[in-house]
């Protein structure tokens, strides 16, 4: 369904969690654990490889030349057989009782052959076997391939050994490389995150360090912060230059506006100048506060007092409740601010929920007895604050009403600057039985930004 002004809702960026909080909340899944975990199971995955290939390959060989010496050994013995009778001496025996059954068979048929096994006897290990025919007899020869394989066992354990080794001084170093290139990353993500909040001027580096891809995406980042700050402040200037521009004939035609002569022209005709010229008060005291020439003059003042003059001021007495619950004496609540900048963001807060809201409206003055901050809340019994103000805060020319002449949506910008300007806090809402509340948070003694010059 869409919202009741008819437009569909405008599609949000998924909020931002910091780098910090990220790599805090997932520790195993930062880039420099994901970095070591990769080059530790590439490091193990290449020494089982090692290991396996030269394990198989010096099997093979120790295999193909025991077979080799084998079946020499046994035709120099069917020689030495053939002329003396005897086996003597060549290493091989007659009608052994160890040979393996599948070469007794072949050697029934008449033929010759070897095989790698134990025999039937087991014997003393593994052996490479070798058998012919000999005058109806059999001919075989037993080579021992225990000693040799056991050698290839310690040289298989060595290399993993030396694989390990290996990753044990490979993984530190790349440790170091990782935390560097997650350092400059998790650097380049907090400057990205000031300026998403307003910080035009901060930067990740003043010149690139290596010529990577990280330095790269720095520069690339600070190019699109250098060109948006260059953008923002022309806009602003114009914005300024056009309101000052349009003072002087606007003071002119409200000067002509009063020598009218009496009656409904000339009362609309002074109320629309009037309501041009605050809409150019309004967009100097934005452009002020978007340069940041704005400095605040903080002071004592009494808060209840400041707020009833502020809600008189905004043109609303005798409609608005000022109310300061548990507190003994209203006087006694004191801050330190500037009083003409606090009123001025008491002023537009009553005057938009006047505006847009409906009776009643109440201002209520608080003090935290625990930790002593001072709050001012404003709260309307209206339809609240639209969906986007909330997620987005306040918006230029945004009143969140259809109807025309309801106001320009600047007294909450206006409010949210000079809420900066003297340390305060803004934090919009809906309460839960209807109706829009605004709180301001004051800063608890002199800020530091607000001490007295």
């Amino acid at each position: 369904p869409l919202p009741p002004d008819g437009r569909p809702p405008t599609p949000r960026p998924p909020a931002f969690v910091p780098p910090r909080a990220l790599s805090a909340a997932y520790p195993l899944r930062s880039l420099q654990w994901r970095i070591m975990g990769l080059v530790a199971a590439a490091t193990c995955v290449a020494v089982v490889v090692l290991v396996v290939l030269v394990d198989r390959a010096s099997r093979a060989f120790e295999l193909e030349q025991s077979r080799s010496i084998a079946t020499l050994t046994l035709d120099r013995a069917a020689v030495a057989y053939a002329r003396t009778g005897t086996v003597g001496g060549t290493g091989a025996e007659l009608d052994a009782p160890g040979v393996p059954g599948e070469l007794r068979a072949l050697v029934r048929q008449g033929r010759r052959g070897t095989q790698y096994g134990h025999g039937e006897t087991g014997g003393d290990g593994p052996a490479m076997w070798a058998a012919r025919p000999a005058a109806g007899r059999t001919l075989s020869v037993r080579l021992p391939l225990g000693p040799a394989l056991n050698d290839l066992d310690a040289f298989n354990k060595s290399v993993l050994r030396a694989g390990l080794l290996t990753a044990a001084v490979v993984l530190p170093l790349v440790s170091l490389v990782a935390r560097n290139m997650s350092r400059r990353l998790r650097s380049a993500a907090a400057t990205a995150q000031r300026i998403a909040a307003g910080d035009l001027d901060a930067r990740i580096s003043a010149r690139p360090r290596a010529f990577d891809e990280i330095s790269e995406i720095s520069g690339a980042v600070d190019s699109m912060a250098a060109s948006l700050q260059t953008r923002l402040r022309n806009e602003q200037r114009f914005t300024a230059d056009v309101a000052h521009e349009l003072r002087t004939p606007l003071m002119g035609l409200l000067t002509a506006a009063e020598l009218l002569p009496d009656g409904e022209a000339e009362r609309y005709v002074r109320n629309r100048v009037k309501a041009l010229c605050a809409l150019v008060e309004d967009l100097l005291e934005i452009s002020r506060l978007d340069a940041g020439v704005e400095r605040a003059d903080p002071r004592l003042c009494g808060l209840v007092a400041l707020v009833e003059e502020a809600v008189e001021r905004a043109g609303a007495r005798g409609e608005v409740a000022v109310l300061a619950p548990g507190v003994a004496d209203p006087a006694a609540v004191r801050v330190w601010t500037d009083p003409r900048r606090l009123e001025r963001i008491v002023t537009n807060l009553v005057g938009n929920a006047h505006r847009h809201g409906r009776a009643p409206v109440t201002v209520t003055v608080g003090v935290d007895a625990t930790t002593g901050v001072t709050t001012i809340s404003v709260r309307d019994r209206g339809p609240g604050f639209p969906p986007g103000l909330l997620d987005d805060g306040p918006q230029r020319f945004r009143t969140g009403a259809r109807e025309r002449g309801t106001g320009h949506g600047l007294g909450l910008t206006i409010a949210l600057g000079q809420a900066r300007a003297v340390g305060a806090t803004l934090a919009f809402g809906n309460a839960p039985d209807g109706g829009a509340v605004v709180v301001v948070r004051l800063p608890h003694g002199p800020a530091a930004g607000l001490a007295p010059r």
